[in-house]
């Protein structure tokens, strides 16, 4: 699967981290330009003029006046919770057994599964997203059907079935050894196929025994290329409940770190409440952070700081998660806006460049998925969102003069999409070359 297209319009992705540099050095901009596309990879990109030579006879995609990023890459996100976005009046552990658990309930049922994750999918590709490390349900089924949807639109997704022994209701529990061979034979059926793999999941300390959390790290020995994906101090009461929890370690984290789960490819979503010694350990492990902005502020878990993720001296890996269902938007658009608000507040400045790497490049450094997504690099995979920047009548009075030829012009523009795009913003999303979802259809 794969197509061999070109597609043409104002190109915009990342050579470096503009948390670390000049934004002009770490930005590349071309305003008149042109993907070339074989077999579902990047061939070539570069400017309309020098490229358009080389086209052959494949089929030429216009999208001029329109720009054109590598899709969006979200870094936490829960499928069984599609249903539940908008859940009032809660902070996370009141919301987990008043909403969460209930509904992660109905996911036994491998149909019921397989229709949510069908529009899960619908919606990411509405919004842009292309790439996402999902959280799925205990149930094994959840898993298989999150899978299959995503196999059968030839999808680079990550998943993995919960764990989770204790603190939840008797329904939605595991054991430590059987979440172990669960998981591990979820991962010899689904891990590499395609373009899929798959997260160790552990819901978070506070749902898991230490017996179970050694089982994780387990299965990272014997399938080191696989993912832990978990939750890491987002609320001051969960951070307090896993010291009660686990008193013979020093804190949330090192709960993880002895029980063998911080690793370069350990994935921990929130991170808000995390010390000073805290981000250090991530850094010193390569682990990731995943910045959920949407969620921290609807559950009121607090603000996170990014500026102490990005410190030059100790820097961490952050991509940008919509963590719906807390979340309350699947638009990493959306969750750029917020993202830039919890930097305000904190006194700090999130430019539309920073914000933009995070949701492609940065998310795909977040994910060890640098060698295949995130740029317009020759020979990663041709996963590609086009924004309109005129795509309501508010964003085309914003943006009345085409696209810019300046880096200063793109920021500004750039900038109003960040604060006021969304799923509408996204004129289509292609998958290998191959278009996904165009805001033209009616299907989606």
């Amino acid at each position: 699967m794969g197509s061999t297209v070109a597609i043409r319009g104002a190109l915009l992705d990342f050579v470096a981290d503009p948390f670390y540099g000049p934004e002009a050095e770490a930005v590349r901009y071309v305003a008149d330009g042109l993907l070339l596309v074989r077999d579902g990879t990047i061939e070539a990109a570069g400017t309309y003029a020098d490229l358009a030579a080389g086209l052959g006879d494949r089929p030429l995609i216009d999208h001029t006046g329109h720009l054109i990023t590598p899709g969006f890459i979200d870094t936490h996100i829960h499928y069984p919770q599609t249903g539940m976005m908008a859940a009032y009046g809660e902070q996370l552990l009141e919301w987990l057994n008043r909403y969460t658990f209930p509904t992660e309930r109905q996911f036994a049922d491998a149909e019921y599964a397989r229709s949510v994750a069908e529009l899960f999918l619908d919606e990411l590709l509405k919004n842009g997203t292309t790439t996402a490390l999902v959280f799925a349900a205990v149930f094994p089924a959840s898993v298989d059907a999150f899978f299959e949807a995503a196999e059968a639109r030839h999808l680079r997704m990550i998943s993995g079935k919960v764990m989770m022994d204790r603190n939840a209701p008797d329904y939605l529990c595991d054991t430590a050894q059987s979440s172990y061979d669960e998981s591990k034979a979820l991962i010899k059926k689904w891990h590499g196929r395609g373009r899929l793999l798959y997260a160790v999941t552990p819901r978070f300390a506070g749902t898991s025994t230490e017996s179970q959390l050694k089982l994780a790290a387990r299965l990272l020995d014997e399938f080191p290329d696989v993912y832990l994906h978990t939750h890491l101090s987002e609320n001051v009461s969960e951070v307090a409940w896993i010291k009660e929890l686990f008193p013979q370690y020093e804190g949330y984290l090192d709960v993880y770190d002895k029980t063998g789960l911080v690793r370069a490819r350990s994935l921990f979503a929130h991170g808000v409440q995390l010390t000073d010694d805290e981000f250090r350990r991530l850094s010193e492990a390569k682990a990731a952070i995943s910045f959920c902005p949407t969620s921290n502020l609807f559950l009121g878990s607090g603000l996170f700081r990014i500026e102490q993720a990005k410190n030059p001296e100790h820097p961490v890996k952050v991509g940008l998660g919509t963590d719906v269902g807390a979340g309350t938007s699947f638009s990493l658009l959306q969750t750029t806006n917020e993202a830039y608000k919890v930097a305000q507040l904190r006194g700090q400045k999130l430019s539309a460049f920073k914000a933009l790497f995070l949701a492609t490049l940065g998310g795909a450094r977040a994910l060890c998925l640098e060698d295949k997504l995130g740029s317009f690099e020759p020979g990663k995979e041709a996963d590609v969102v086009v924004l309109d920047p005129q795509a309501t009548p508010l964003l085309a009075l914003r943006n009345q003069e085409g696209m810019p030829e300046t880096l200063e012009d793109l920021e500004d523009l750039l900038f109003s999409l960040v604060i006021m795009g969304g799923d509408r913003a996204v004129a289509a999303t292609y998958i290998l070359g191959e278009q996904a979802y165009s805001s033209k259809a009616t299907n989606l």
